[in-house]
């Protein structure tokens, strides 16, 4: 659902934070998969807390702001749901590697094609879904 009682977020800043995620993911296949961490905490905080309560989302934006570079502003609800997705999906692919399966790369790999989607595309499947859901069923008034 729309969320209008937390502030918009600007539209490049969100690419940025994409574009960080798809660096985590890109290195955690090269690397080591405990960087998927990483994006568990980040997701989680922007997803369920809000994009204002992310240090590193703060940071983009006042940088970005002051510069008049942050682009336009968007309703953070859909962006909020991409990043609960991205926390599942983090969480899966850490878990999955603990229990000691390859699977942890389908996560990973999944998270790595999205987040390209976004920083390069400006396509965010998550917010296309969440729009989708909200246009055929909308959220009735009590």
């Amino acid at each position: 659902m729309l969320r209008f009682d937390l502030p918009p977020v600007w539209s490049r800043v969100t690419r940025i934070e994409a574009f960080i995620s798809f660096l985590v993911c890109a290195a955690s296949l090269v690397f080591t998969p405990w960087l998927m961490l990483i994006l568990v905490v980040q997701g989680f905080v922007r997803g369920v807390l809000g994009h204002y309560k992310c240090p590193m989302h703060r940071l983009l934006a006042a940088l970005l702001e002051a510069r008049g570079l942050g682009g336009k502003k968007e309703n953070p609800g859909a962006k909020m749901f991409a990043n609960k997705l991205l926390f599942v999906a983090s969480s899966v692919a850490v878990v999955l590697y603990i229990l000691g399966s390859d699977l942890w790369i389908v996560p990973c790999s999944v998270l790595l094609v999205f987040t390209t989607l976004e920083w390069a595309f400006s396509f965010c499947a998550a917010c296309w879904a969440y729009g989708a859901w909200y246009s055929k069923f909308p959220p009735r008034a009590n």
